[in-house]
């Protein structure tokens, strides 16, 4: 069903040395559209150079980018890992130029430095540039960091929610011709940890997993708890089991377990009260 929305560009701005950083930025702004575009009437649209940028002649291609991108955008995040990038007839480097035109401009910037391991052939000419810059930023805004990917992730919904408040957008909505109720928007994410060293001293990995369960309706969702039904024995809910509720909008992180010989399509149920009716759903998260 057709819906009305308002269109914002992210802008998605770094140096060459963080692809990973850029992907996963651009795979959250498309996740919260998932959950969020119908019911709050905001589509974000990801802009970035190598895939957006329209090639054309006539300036410096730092103009061009700026005038195609930096210009149009509505929010920016800018990433760090241990380059700089190269420099521009106006700045140290094309990042730099982005935020600091961005900023000119008045367009929420977030700005977040990676904090992960850097391989061993890093750059330190590059790497003290981006010391030094982020040591100047700091008494130009709240800087933040991440160390992956999943990270990230929640932290570009967190300053996107940010964003979307702030800018007051809510009025653009059209009303909904009925009521949608409570929904769920269910993703499931995991993440490599170091769990301790072995005999040899080398490190011993293990893998977090968890659920990401987000109230994308239009009420709260009461009383609500999570499970695997027994047929998916190989996957466990961990955690308290004590009823919660999840407000419209709201995201919970749901921590899970699994162990050998369970299901190869495991499924978490979420049970809850709606209009005093106990209801609940399945979601594939394997």
């Amino acid at each position: 069903m057709p819906y009305v929305a308002t269109v914002l560009r992210v802008m998605i701005a770094s140096p060459s040395d963080v692809p990973e950083a850029r992907d996963a930025v651009e795979k959250a702004v498309y996740g919260w559209n998932d959950a969020n575009a119908k019911t709050k009437g905001v589509i974000l649209q990801p802009w970035r150079w190598e895939t957006s940028a329209v090639p054309v002649m006539g300036a410096h291609p730092q103009k061009l980018i700026n005038a195609q991108g930096v210009d149009d955008s509505d929010i920016v995040f800018a990433l760090f890992g241990g380059r700089l990038g190269s420099p521009t007839p106006d700045a140290i480097s094309g990042t730099v130029e982005e935020v600091d035109r961005a900023v000119e401009l008045g367009r929420p910037v977030h700005m977040y430095f990676s904090t992960a391991p850097l391989p061993h052939d890093v750059d330190t000419s590059q790497l003290d540039a981006v010391r030094a810059f982020k040591k100047g930023m700091q008494d130009r805004g709240l800087l933040g960091e991440f160390s992956n990917v999943e990270q990230l992730n929640h932290e570009v919904w967190k300053a996107i929610e940010h964003d979307i408040a702030a800018m007051s957008l809510q009025s653009v909505t059209a009303p909904s011709s009925e009521p949608v109720g409570v929904d769920f928007f269910v993703q499931p994410r995991q993440e490599r940890e170091m769990s301790g060293l072995n005999s040899k001293g080398a490190p011993r990995y293990s893998t977090k997993h968890w659920a990401e369960v987000t109230n994308t309706g239009d009420r709260d969702a009461e009383s609500v708890t999570f499970e695997s039904p027994a047929e998916n024995g190989g996957m466990f809910v961990a955690g308290a089991d004590e009823p919660t509720i999840i407000h419209r909008g709201q995201m919970r992180r749901v921590p899970l377990m699994f162990t050998w010989g369970g299901s190869s399509d495991p499924i978490l149920r979420i049970h809850w009260i709606e209009d005093g009716e106990s209801r609940h759903r399945d979601f594939h998260v394997g």
